[in-house]
């Protein structure tokens, strides 16, 4: 068995908690605090896994499209939820996110490059709200929310990494691996 075939896996079993708004996430304070939150939880992990994918299917400037569109719609999500906004639907925003981001991977949904980045920024909205309001109160809301960003980055980056890595019909089963544990979430 290639070593590519075990990335998506890998990196799923190192999470340090399975579910989204565990205990411990917060253990640290300002950017140390940002740079683990989204690694907290399953949801935000397999979300942010599969824009990277995805924006591989897309191939061209989807790439860094993608990626761009959903940091920076969540920078004004987390921005949202830092302030006390609530945004609505929010829970359920997240797990539709990872239900629809796997499906789309899974069915190597080729649609056009705005919709994409319309739809990547829309679900990324929903995981900023959660994570600004999950902001522990006794940071640095700016080194926070560097972190937060900066991982959240790099966890786009392990998605195109793991798109560029098992492609084909691997890559679209790593999507429904995706769309079944956004299934698993709504069902929780």
């Amino acid at each position: 068995m290639k070593i590519r075939y075990l990335i998506a896996p890998a990196m799923v079993l190192f999470v340090s908690n399975a579910w989204a708004h565990g205990e411990g996430a917060h253990s640290h304070t300002g950017l140390m605090a940002g740079l683990a939150h989204p690694f907290g939880g399953l949801d935000h992990l397999l979300a942010m896994l599969a824009v990277g994918m995805w924006a591989v299917q897309l191939g061209g400037r989807a790439w860094w499209i993608l990626p761009a569109a959903f940091v920076g719609s969540m920078a004004m999500g987390s921005l949202l939820g830092a302030t006390g906004v609530l945004v609505p639907a929010m829970e359920s925003g997240i797990v539709i996110s990872v239900l629809a981001l796997g499906l789309l991977v899974a069915a190597r949904a080729q649609v056009s490059l705005m919709l994409a980045a319309t739809l990547a920024a829309g679900f990324a909205l929903f995981h900023g709200a959660a994570h600004g309001l999950e902001m522990p109160l006794a940071v640095n809301p700016l080194a926070y929310a560097v972190g937060m960003l900066s991982a959240t980055a790099m966890l786009h980056a392990g998605g195109v990494v793991a798109g560029i890595s098992i492609r084909g019909w691997m890559l679209r089963v790593a999507g429904a691996g995706v769309a079944l544990a956004g299934l698993g979430l709504a069902l929780a």
